[in-house]
């Protein structure tokens, strides 16, 4: 996004930032999901209530507009989905410790947006890509940061972007026209904001390819 832009929203609505956004939403994803694990024997379940679903808005009920952000990563083995909601909280932290909360706060914000359009369009959507875009964004910032992948597995971010980027394209053919539409939303958001970024290392790629003909 256009630095100058960000800049006068800042100073318009900076003080409105939410500090440690991720942390919140994160927590909420643990409350869902111990609620869920806990009442999940008499056949409640909470994440099903808070998806976004365009008919059930329709219907009344609006709080899934929003809600849905809050419907945790729900794996069959309880040590992933605590992984997940910790990576989660690690990568926007780490976006809004060098953006500052303002611009993780817009960058979070139109990705929210973005997907909440594409869930009318389509009917139904979910937060999977965008929680993805989000971690695309940190990987083009540090791509050369080691996790510990299981905690055994030293591995540099920039691959682990490579394989879910691979991941994005195949879903992208494979997937369903409504499952395209969410991909779509996530890499525009993307593009927004690094998108001048990338023409640059384009540009900058191609000087330094000229210049290396010259030389030769």
């Amino acid at each position: 996004m256009n630095n100058n832009w960000l800049t006068i929203l800042k100073g318009m609505y900076g003080r409105y930032a939410i500090h440690n956004l991720m942390l919140y939403i994160v927590i909420g994803q643990a409350i869902v999901f111990g609620f869920n694990y806990i009442m999940g024997s008499t056949g409640v379940n909470l994440p099903g209530l808070l998806e976004f679903s365009a008919p059930a808005i329709m219907h009344g009920q609006v709080w899934r507009i929003i809600s849905f952000i809050f419907v945790p990563p729900i794996s069959s083995m309880l040590i992933f989905t605590i992984l997940a909601m910790y990576f989660s909280w690690l990568i926007g932290s780490s976006l809004e410790n060098e953006w500052g909360a303002f611009k993780f706060n817009i960058f979070y914000l139109t990705g929210i947006i973005g997907t909440i359009i594409g869930g009318f369009i389509t009917q139904y959507t979910t937060n999977t890509y965008l929680n993805l875009s989000m971690f695309l964004a940190f990987a083009s910032i540090f791509p050369d940061m080691r996790i510990l992948l299981f905690f055994i597995i030293p591995i540099k971010v920039k691959y682990l972007a490579w394989a879910d980027a691979f991941f994005l394209l195949v879903s992208l053919i494979t997937s369903p026209w409504y499952v395209r539409v969410a991909i779509l939303i996530s890499i525009l958001n993307l593009i927004v904001y690094f998108g001048p970024q990338m023409l640059e290392r384009v540009r900058l790629w191609r000087r330094r390819a000229k210049w290396k003909r010259n030389f030769r």
